[in-house]
């Protein structure tokens, strides 16, 4: 699950997730994502611009509000509202947990910046959001170029400095690539699943076999458009089952990205709805849910 900083209040108020209302679960882990952001207008489009930013000013800005990001993070921490997760030895603390996380690598310069961020604590790294940078092509792109030098780069480092290789919102070729390279286990942390429902940031069969040859996860997501035309708490089970019956049930898991989305499927509202969702996958809920997640975050982290 996502927690953005650029949010009003993450601590109480939010509606789909927030802070407290993690507290309330005895154990939880969750991906605290920084996601830094500058939107522009060009003659892209009004919907497009939305997702893109020119390289040209942007990097410089990101990177500042990148460390705002992780200045909050650390704030929380001080406030003992959660433990931030560096090492195996962290995932043993009970109460909520958070795993600092980065979407998109526009703020990056270049593939060392990763050294940087890992003495500030972060520990996943995700090589693209909506459009294409120097490292990868994105799930949009209008010409797959998968990773580029920069990114195998990026994915041996991230392996070699015990940081998680998150493909979420990556094209096809960066998926069969980066999973060619890496060494470690890869996940895909908010994604469904084509042959359930045709979306273009939905995962087919080839990628969804490459990620599980890692030993790596697809977190099923409630992005709505990405789950059916009339999307249901039981669309998510549906994107599951598919993965689960057909690539094994270690390589399911959940990621909603509650406070990255503006509306939620029906049923599955805010965080106090994976219990519901619990219930509907019965026996291998606690594998979905729990184990697997940390399976691959355990493989990965130091000791």
């Amino acid at each position: 699950m996502a927690i953005t900083s650029q949010r009003a209040d993450v601590i109480s108020s939010t509606e789909q997730s927030n802070i407290e209302a993690l507290r309330k679960f005895e154990n939880v882990l969750v991906f605290g994502v920084s996601f830094p952001h500058i939107s522009v207008i060009n003659d892209r489009g009004e919907e497009l611009s939305k997702q893109y930013r020119t390289q040209s000013r942007a990097t410089v800005a990101i990177w500042e509000d990148l460390m705002e990001q992780l200045k909050f993070y650390k704030y929380v921490e001080r406030k003992r509202l959660v433990s931030i997760v560096l090492s195996n030895k962290d995932l043993e603390i009970n109460g909520t947990k958070i795993l600092l996380s980065l979407e998109g690598t526009d703020c990056l310069r270049d593939p060392y910046d990763l050294f940087l961020l890992k003495d500030l604590g972060l520990r996943s790294i995700g090589l693209t959001w909506n459009y294409d940078t120097k490292f990868a092509s994105a799930a949009m792109s209008k010409k797959d170029y998968g990773l580029t030098g920069f990114g195998e780069e990026l994915v041996t480092f991230s392996n070699e400095q015990n940081v998680i290789v998150d493909l979420a919102h990556a094209s096809r070729n960066t998926i069969l690539d980066t999973c060619a390279l890496t060494t470690k286990p890869v996940i895909s942390s908010h994604g469904n699943i084509k042959a359930v429902h045709d979306h273009v940031r939905n995962l087919d069969d080839e990628c969804i076999e490459a990620i599980s040859k890692t030993g790596g996860v697809v977190g099923i997501t409630a992005i709505r458009t990405t789950l059916s035309n009339d999307p249901s708490i039981d669309d998510l089970v549906r994107h599951m089952e598919y993965v689960g019956d057909n690539f094994g049930w270690e390589h399911v898991a959940l990621g909603t990205d509650f406070l990255g989305i503006d509306e939620t499927p029906r049923g599955f509202e805010n965080v106090s709805k994976v219990a519901a969702l619990s219930n509907l996958l019965g026996s291998h809920s606690k594998q979905v849910l729990w184990d697997n997640p940390l399976r691959v975050i355990s493989k990965v982290l130091p000791v």
